[in-house]
Parts: structure tokens; sequence; C-alpha cells
């Protein structure tokens, strides 16, 4: 049964290399016109790829061969030149062709449960940053022949540190003092929309840090306005959100969301869709991808999954949302037609 929400488009983007792990980042867009980042393994590919075989066997020509529609995963060759990395950039390119054809088959197969569940936001695709070191490599643009041919672009994920503006004393989370001086540099292990970050100084102490106090490095100017600002800046929807009133905004999960305005009243003004509007900021956060291939962002520190985990075990509550008038001259007018429905009262020209 075809799955009401449904992938239209999907593109290879880049080849995401941890460690010993490669991943191939693809940009997705839905039937619901929301777009998102996700990541996949070659693995994953193959196991999508049997369990369509399983499911399709008419599609795939196993009853005859004549019938087949589904295409094929062809794989790069393990001794191929360039290494590991050339052959991660092969498959890349085979996985573009492949995801086109799986949509370009029957309605029966490209709006199926199969490819929906697959192409879905998942945990991985929803963590605000990559790990430390990693690598995202862009594929060089085809040119002519006649051209001589461009390398790969490549970005390298670093910790970053923000130095605080003036002296400050909390506790830490283990209720310890917390002493930071002017200048001194902390690192940002996550980021809360409250505007308390979590952080960690020299002696791997970490504490909840006031957000304001901090302020990118010198070196790393380029940051600044994303990285404290994040006005104009690409967000992530960790959990799908229905507008309850003209003035929200519906996403799904997943979601990618321009930032216009933030607010320290737990609601920002976004842009989704072609609409602006209010959503909760505790269900945005910065996408680690995505700010890598959009513009630069905010990363975190070293292999602190389990304590990012751990902090967002309960979710903050919604907070109380502001008065409609807060989004109206961001919004466009569309936009302030329906709130003016919505209120009962006549919108500006």
């Amino acid at each position: 049964m075809a799955d009401p929400r449904h992938p239209v488009s999907v593109r290879t983007v880049a080849l995401v290399q941890m460690d010993r792990l490669q991943t191939f980042a693809l940009s997705v867009r839905w039937s619901d016109n929301s777009d998102m980042f996700v990541r996949r393994s070659w693995d994953d590919f193959k196991q999508l790829q049997k369990i369509l075989k399983e499911t399709f066997p008419v599609e795939a020509g196993l009853l005859r061969r004549s019938d087949r529609i589904l295409p094929k995963l062809p794989d790069v060759p393990l001794l191929a030149r360039g290494g590991r990395t050339s052959r991660g950039l092969g498959r890349l390119k085979l996985l573009d062709t492949y995801a086109q054809g799986l949509l370009a088959a029957s309605e029966r197969v490209s709006q199926s449960s199969v490819l929906t569940n697959f192409f879905s936001a998942q945990p991985q695709d929803l963590e605000p940053v990559l790990p430390p070191h990693s690598l995202v490599i862009l594929p060089a643009p085809e040119k002519p022949s006649s051209q001589p041919v461009s390398s790969p672009v490549i970005h390298s994920v670093k910790a970053q540190s923000l130095r605080c503006l003036q002296p400050f004393h909390t506790l830490d989370i283990q209720d310890r003092p917390f002493h930071v001086q002017a200048q001194e540099s902390l690192g940002v292990l996550l980021r809360h929309p409250s505007g308390w970050w979590l952080v960690e100084n020299e002696d791997q102490q970490v504490a909840w840090f006031p957000a304001p106090y901090l302020e990118v490095a010198l070196g790393q100017g380029w940051q600044a306005d994303l990285a404290l600002q994040n006005n104009g800046a690409q967000f992530c929807a960790t959990r799908a959100y229905e507008g309850k009133r003209t003035d929200e905004l519906s996403v799904p999960v997943g979601a990618r969301v321009c930032v216009l305005e933030t607010s320290d009243r737990g609601w920002w003004v976004c842009r989704y869709a072609g609409r602006t509007g209010l959503l909760p900021a505790v269900l945005l956060q910065p996408q680690g991808l995505g700010s890598l291939l959009g513009g630069p962002g905010l990363l975190s520190g070293d292999h602190r999954e389990d304590m990012v985990a751990e902090a967002r075990t309960v979710p903050p509550a919604v907070p109380a949302r502001p008065q409609p008038s807060a989004i109206r001259s961001r919004c466009c007018t569309v936009t302030r037609r329906a709130l003016g429905r919505g209120t009962g009262t006549k919108s500006p020209p």
C-alpha cells in the first residue's frame, strides 16, 4: 500500500568518512515539499535491495526477467585506483543513478513503505554534529574532456572552542564549582535552545553555561553569525510538529527549517515550505551535515555521544506561545492574511 508521504527526488551530495565507516549523504525531497539530509551506508543499500526483491518479486524480474524494472546495484571494484576514498566516490555516483532508478520505477515501488521507511529520518540523521576528524567529501563537478579534471572538495570536521566574554561562576553537572575567566576557552558539547549550553573546560569539567557569555574565538570569525545568532541558518526538526494556529508551522521529523529570528521565549520565527511562522525552539537543532553542506556551523567536542544522549533523555516542555504579532514583520502576504483570518482581525497591507 502506498504511503501518503513518499520521496519524489533523491540526490547523492557527499561522501562522509568517519574512522573506518563510510556513509553517503543524500538530499531527499518529499511529496509534501519537505526536504532533508540523510546518511546511509553501502550495506544499508544492499539490505534495501534485498528487501525490495523480496517485496516485489515481479518488478525484480524473479518470475520473468523481461518484467524487471528494479535497477541493479553494481559495485566499484575492490582494487579500484585511488584507494578507499576513490572507491567511495565511485559508489556515490552509482548510488545517485540507483536512487533515481528506484523513483522512476512503478508507483507501487516508488511510493511503497519500503522506500519511505528507508529514506525517512533516522537517529543518525538528526544528530546536530558529526564526530571530529570526520571527512565530508564533495565530488568534483563533471567537466568536458577538454578541461582539466577537478579534485573533490574535502571538509575536515574539527572540534571548535568558544571563549568566555567575562568571568562567570556556576556549578558543573556534579555540583562542583565551575569558574571561568574572561577569554578562557570552552569546548561546546551540546547547544540547547534554552540558551544554556553544555560545555567543557581544560580540566574536563562539564557544566551548563549561558550562551550569551560565549563568542567565537579569533580566527573563526567567519562562523560567528551562524554559531551565535543563527538568523537564516538551516536547522533540523527532531520531532514532527502539527501547527495548532494559523501563525504556526507544521513540519515532519527531519525537515530542514530556515530560522529567521530566535527568541528566549521558546518560539522561533522560521520559514518552511514557502511559509513563515512559529515553531517551538525545543524541536529544532543545528544539523551537522547540513551545516557543512550549506554553510559553517558549530561542531561539538570529541566523542560525546553518550553524554549528549543522556542530556536529551527528558525533552523540555514546549513553552507558552508569543503573540501573533511576533511574526507579522517577517512573513509574506499570504501568511499575514492567514493570521488575520485566524485572529478575526484585518491584517495590515
